[in-house]
């Protein structure tokens, strides 16, 4: 017999919604406003970093996602050039600025140039707080790629233990493991509910109850999202005549809030790739046996597509296209960050591939320090329209 739903106001999901909001402003946890059984913090760099093996040895993973269009520059420009992406720029800030002082480390990616020689940065200006490169295979056809990925989780996992002076035996990955899939359980409902009926869950809504996470525990943001989705179930909306869309170019740089809510007001947002590597896995992790290679396998073989990752399996146009029809999407709206260049090539291919098949979209460019819309919100009422005579 199925469960019902607890019931939840709609001020409750409203409470929600506001305290995840406050989440994205707030600060690295200290040490002693850590949940019980954590011990530090542990900041990673987009696109996916395993936080099931920093969860397993009692470090809070952070993740690290710039300053916003808040955040003034007056350090980050002596160490970068201003032709580097604004996330990188402003995450250099507030390394700078002591906003990131409590992680016990930080670990990047080379997704790109610019994100690959943070970790020279952050070893140069501060060498107390030890910084990590993380190198995740750009292709992962080959033969030797999961048990590659496995030794690299294996050597991040002693670097923790170390950090942490805390063993994160396979039993605690295990652990770790099962809450997180219980966590990605939960982010494929939210989304099921924006694919199915997007009046309910608005574009915003539900990247601010996914990006909560990057602040609290993942045991607390189950907790949270269990209420959140049972509140959004319960709302009594109507649909209104908006075309549906995907947006495609938030999994690394995070678009302004205000830009989500401008797309927000004139279309449906049905699918989208915002903080991919926080639903990196499309299906569980298997919870028997080594979970390293259970994380390793299913980095390869239950995982999303995204810009930073070959995968011949998942092409530029294929994965677009397939979000385009699962979602039962009218259009695309394609982004990139200014300076992105994973981000800009991907958009070239998808535009070419889009007008070749005669779907509609919108090219978009943003960056996270972008403090006026006006223009943009022209931009999309206007397509907004098109595509609603299109389909009259």
């Amino acid at each position: 017999m199925a469960t019902e739903s607890p019931h939840v106001p709609e001020g409750e999901l409203d409470d929600i919604l506001e305290y995840c909001n406050n989440l994205r402003h707030a600060p690295v946890p200290a040490d002693d406003a850590l949940p019980e059984g954590f011990s530090g913090t542990f900041g990673h760099f987009p696109v996916y970093f395993p936080e099931e093996i920093a969860h397993s040895a009692g470090l809070l993973p952070v993740a690290i996602l710039g300053g916003g269009n808040k955040l003034e520059l007056k350090h980050a420009d002596a160490h970068m050039g201003s032709f580097i992406c604004a996330i990188c720029r402003s995450t250099t800030e507030m390394g700078l600025n002591g906003a990131l002082a409590n992680l016990s480390g930080f670990v990047t990616h080379p997704i790109c140039d610019a994100a690959k020689h943070l970790a020279g940065i952050w070893a140069r200006n501060f060498p107390e707080q030890p910084s990590e490169i993380l190198y995740l295979p750009q292709n992962v056809n080959t033969p030797g790629a999961v048990r590659y990925i496995a030794a690299e989780y294996q050597r991040l996992r002693a670097e923790m233990e170390k950090r942490a002076e805390r063993a994160a035996d396979d039993e605690s990955l295990r652990a770790s493991i099962r809450t997180y899939n219980r966590n990605r359980r939960l982010l494929r409902e939210l989304y099921a509910i924006r694919r199915d009926e997007p009046w309910k869950l608005s574009c915003t809504e539900s990247y601010l109850l996914l990006r909560a996470r990057t602040r609290i525990s993942c045991e607390e943001h189950n907790v949270l999202l269990e209420r959140a989705i049972a509140g959004i179930r319960a709302r009594r909306r109507q649909a209104q005549d908006k075309p549906r869309v995907v947006f495609v170019g938030g999994f690394c740089e995070q678009p302004p809030l205000e830009m989500l809510e401008a797309i927000d007001d004139n279309c449906y947002v049905v699918d989208d790739d915002l903080l991919i590597g926080m639903r990196w896995f499309t299906e569980d992790v298997p919870e028997a046996g080594d979970p390293v290679w259970a994380l390793a396998e299913s980095y390869v073989e239950r995982s999303a597509a995204s810009p930073v990752q070959h995968d011949e399996r998942k092409s530029k146009e294929g994965y677009l296209m397939a979000m385009i029809h699962a979602a039962k999407a009218d259009a695309a709206i394609v982004t990139a960050a200014k300076f992105c260049e994973p981000g800009l090539d991907e958009q070239v291919a998808w535009s070419k591939h889009l007008d070749e098949v005669g779907v509609q979209y919108l090219v978009l460019e943003f960056e996270e320090k972008m403090t006026s819309f006006e223009q943009m919100a022209m931009q999309l009422e206007t397509f907004a329209e098109s595509l609603l005579f299109a389909t009259a």
